[in-house]
């Protein structure tokens, strides 16, 4: 029996392109290859159009390539039950997507139950990721609408976790809150990353957001992957969109604290 830990990426893209329709003139990706290692937080950053969303959906198959070979847990996404690979990948979006008539519990507890968990499973695990993510016992029987956007995105981060996804993707998802909110909910995010150490891959623009919670950089532009990099290298870079992206957000930055 082999019990060394399985050193292969977690996700793989080899020479991938995407283009709307098979249309050339509509590529949103260009000939994409990049290693996604587990356990690491993967930040896709880049403007709008660069195609850090593109990159995100063809790893849960909510996209598929146009081109080339996409792999997850070393196996092509083709290959995959599209149900099963989606139900091992947690999915946090911007919008949160809540369901609306759902109360907190409920929409914490759906994917287990899809799973036909336990009833008692599934209010354990329920309970526990709520504590994990900061919100109060009380909340859980709340809806939607009756909460704060802050808290609405705490009930998203729980239910991507709910089955316990070796794999996260999260698209913006601090984007449309609050200063102060946003930071909470960062360093909350890394302090759950120290204790679950998932795979994730994190789509931003933000380059302080970047900075604060990349294990790597992968900077995008145009459907183009222009560099991999950890922060400190991106710090020092003299790619000239790096360079543009760090005049951009000022001119100094220090390696926040709370990444490890």
């Amino acid at each position: 029996m082999n019990d060394s830990p399985d050193t292969r990426p977690a996700i793989e893209f080899r020479n991938v392109s995407y283009r709307i329709d098979g249309d050339a003139d509509r590529e949103l990706l260009h000939h994409l290859t990049l290693d996604v290692q587990r356990g690491e937080t993967l930040v896709l950053l880049g403007r709008s159009g660069s195609g850090k969303t593109t990159t995100l959906k063809l790893i849960n198959r909510l996209l598929v390539p146009s081109e080339g070979e996409l792999r997850v847990e070393a196996r092509s996404t083709s290959e995959w039950d599209v149900i099963r690979l989606r139900r091992m990948i947690g999915y946090v979006i911007q919008e949160v997507g809540l369901f609306p008539h759902y109360t907190v519990e409920r929409n914490i507890g759906l994917v287990p139950k899809i799973e036909n968990w336990p009833v008692n499973r599934i209010n354990e695990r329920v309970q526990e990721l709520m504590k994990l993510v900061g919100l109060d016992h009380e909340t859980a029987s709340r809806y939607p609408r009756e909460l704060s956007g802050g808290q609405r995105q705490r009930v998203g981060v729980a239910r991507a976790l709910a089955a316990d996804p070796p794999i996260l993707l999260m698209d913006e998802p601090f984007g449309a809150l609050d200063p102060i909110t946003r930071a909470e909910l960062q360093h909350e995010f890394l302090d759950l990353q120290k204790r679950l150490l998932k795979t994730v891959v994190f789509v931003t623009h933000d380059l302080r957001e970047a900075l604060l919670l990349g294990t790597r950089i992968a900077l995008m532009e145009a459907g183009h992957l222009i560099t991999v990099q950890t922060p400190e290298e991106f710090l020092t870079s003299t790619e000239p969109l790096a360079i543009a992206y760090r005049s951009a957000f000022e001119t100094t930055f220090d390696i926040p604290r709370g990444r490890s």
